[in-house]
């Protein structure tokens, strides 16, 4: 995997009930976006014949290692968001931790960049796939328009 050079941008502080929001936002997401693998993976098995007899085998090959390792980095992310959220307890206790409070809101700082580069890698690697399934069938359709 690549090490990616942090953006770094200019980030507003947020109250807890904000980041509470902002965790179940996270973990819907990503829910979400295993259930789209899920899709992914059954598009990509619908036209595996047509892959392979079209020359793509290699693009294709990259691409669904691609998702596969897209999946196992969103169910660590989700995990991490589970977890994340579960520790919010630290901000709304009044009890006061200032070294833990910072530790959570540093934490969630990370995990807003973590998230949004593998949602951004997602959708690149979404939008490959689609336009890989869309030569295949474009061909598809050629073939049959020719016959």
């Amino acid at each position: 995997m690549k090490a990616k050079n942090q953006i770094y941008r200019y980030l507003e502080w947020k109250s807890p009930e904000e980041m509470h929001q902002t965790s179940l936002d996270w973990i819907s997401e990503l829910k979400f976006v295993k259930d789209e693998q899920i899709f992914l993976n059954d598009l990509v098995k619908s036209y595996t014949l047509q892959i392979t007899s079209s020359g793509m085998y290699d693009e294709s090959r990259e691409l669904v290692t691609a998702i596969s390792n897209s999946e196992v980095e969103a169910e660590k992310l989700l995990k991490k968001a589970k977890i994340h959220e579960n520790q919010l307890s630290i901000m709304v206790d009044d009890i006061d931790q200032p070294k833990m409070e910072k530790a959570y809101t540093e934490s969630h700082r990370d995990m807003i960049f973590a998230i949004d580069n593998y949602l951004a890698d997602y959708r690149k690697l979404k939008g490959s796939l689609f336009q890989m399934i869309s030569k295949v069938m474009k061909k598809e359709k050629q073939k049959r328009l020719l016959n």
